[in-house]
């Protein structure tokens, strides 16, 4: 055969790459190209889709180049979730896509809580009321553009990423989805699998053209040559966290894995059982070659590496991500500060749209280092956070938690993870686990096979720390947090 390949195209926040994968699924090439972002005000996160699809077409047709058309047999594509775009016929947006961490319709969520629809949309979708998700973004796009009366007349297109690139990668050919993105899009019911008349036009979006919803395993369509240099099958499309899920294995009922990415996002399998918690985390469905994909349970945190980023970017207290660790370790704890990056409030299992991040705990001796450690030390508690309310909804002790996302690669902050949560933190070798997802869902819908016995090596980080001193750090994390929502 001369497929020999398939390409995973990993649509992230803060960069798009692009990674090349044989038939055992161990990854021979790839690239990545960083993006920006717009904050027009507090709390406001937006981009450019056309930013967007230029940097899937830019690091899709390096990736094409390196092996040859050819002997691609397929495309997976991965993607941010929750981000919206909204555009027309011929491709082009009529507004910024509103990203998943932007809190600019957190006061239309409160008028519908307000009116009493929370219920109704947990029931139906899962989700909490919360600006975290789709619709409201799908609604405020259009409404800031002036095209009512065009989404009256069908002429737009509403969509995740995925479903944007799926388009244009397609030359406008195929409108689609798959049950992962539109689970969390806040118009999609989750158990009767189908987009929910009632909640399109509860956002006012009755009229507009929604993608056909499909596993996230299987034939979506093909790329016009025109734009990656080949006509490649698309075959996969799922939300990172879902990908990153899959990627580890996870596929059985109570298997669980935390990403460290942008934001922190703990999923947890369920299986055909659609979970209701009662702890702050929201049901939503898992990625999966099949019509009738298992129930995932997920806690999410708006901000996890977004902090070290503001390190950097923000306080240029560093150089460098990587720089982070190494400015921790040359001290020996955070000297009792602590770090709430609440930038846009705070996620899961708080939501709480009006706290704001913090800095506590500063005396005369605190130096750089110890806020830097201490950033590090709050995507630990957060991460925390989301496995307690976890453990109260699921009944039961995590004892072990698979890792990944670019952060994972800290050893620093893996061995405090373990410490602060008392249990075993297991990070694979390569730990972007999301391209990977994309990749085997691909392939295997490509009809490649093997890559549940992956010979990737995984290191191990076991809690050292006492009961004691874990229940005093984190009882003034809590401390902490109570400040921020103050």
């Amino acid at each position: 055969m001369t497929e020999e390949y398939v390409i995973a195209l990993d649509q992230g926040t803060t960069s798009t790459r692009a990674d090349v994968y044989d038939r055992n699924f161990n990854r021979v090439a790839g690239g990545r190209v960083p993006l920006n972002a717009a904050f027009p005000q507090p709390g406001w996160v937006e981009q450019d889709p056309e930013e967007l699809f230029a940097s899937a077409v830019e690091t899709l047709s390096c990736a094409v180049k390196a092996v040859g058309a050819e002997k691609v047999a397929a495309i997976g594509i991965t993607n941010q979730r929750e981000t919206a775009v909204v555009w027309d016929r011929s491709g082009k947006a009529i507004g910024p896509a509103i990203v998943w961490q932007c809190r600019r319709t957190a006061e239309r969520m409160e008028e519908l809580r307000a009116q009493g629809y929370a219920d109704y949309v947990r029931d139906k979708t899962g989700l909490r009321l919360d600006a975290y998700f789709s619709a409201s973004k799908f609604e405020r796009i259009i409404a800031d553009a002036g095209a009512g009366e065009r989404l009256r007349r069908g002429e737009l297109y509403l969509g995740t990423v995925d479903s944007w690139l799926v388009y244009r990668l397609t030359g406008g050919r195929v409108h689609a989805t798959d049950y992962t993105n539109a689970s969390r899009t806040m118009l999609f019911d989750i158990h009767a699998r189908k987009w929910d008349d009632g909640l399109v036009s509860l956002f006012g979006l009755k009229g507009a053209r929604l993608p056909e919803v499909r596993p996230s395993g299987g034939r979506y369509g093909f790329t016009d040559p025109g734009i990656v240099g080949g006509r490649i099958a698309i075959c996969a499309v799922a939300g990172d966290q879902q990908a990153a899920l899959y990627g580890h294995g996870c596929t059985q009922k109570g298997s669980l894995k935390n990403t460290y990415g942008t934001g922190i996002f703990l999923l947890m399998n369920t299986g055909k059982e659609a979970a209701v918690s009662r702890a702050g985390l929201v049901t939503t469905m898992a990625a999966g070659l099949n019509d009738s994909p298992d129930y995932v349970l997920e806690g999410s945190s708006f901000v996890g590496g977004a902090a070290v980023q503001w390190l950097r970017d923000g306080a240029g207290m560093i150089e460098s991500a990587a720089e982070s660790e190494m400015a921790a370790r040359s001290v020996s704890d955070s000297g009792g500060v602590y770090f709430v990056p609440a930038f846009v409030g705070l996620g899961a299992p708080w939501w709480d749209s009006d706290a704001r991040g913090l800095i506590t705990g500063i005396t005369r001796g605190t130096r750089r280092e110890h806020i830097v450690r201490a950033t590090l030390e709050a995507i630990a508690y957060t991460s925390a956070d989301l496995v307690r309310a976890m453990e109260r909804d699921a009944g039961l002790k995590i004892n072990e938690m698979n890792a990944d996302g670019g952060a994972a690669a800290n050893g620093l902050l893996m061995q405090f993870q373990a410490d602060i949560l008392g249990a075993d933190v297991i990070v694979p070798r390569y730990v972007e686990t999301t391209s990977l997802g994309a990749a085997l869902l691909a392939g295997r819908a490509a009809g490649f096979c093997g890559g549940e016995k992956r010979s990737a090596q995984c290191t191990r980080f076991s809690p050292a720390m006492t009961e004691a001193d874990r229940t005093r750090l984190y009882s003034g994390w809590l401390k902490a947090i109570a400040r921020s929502r103050a």
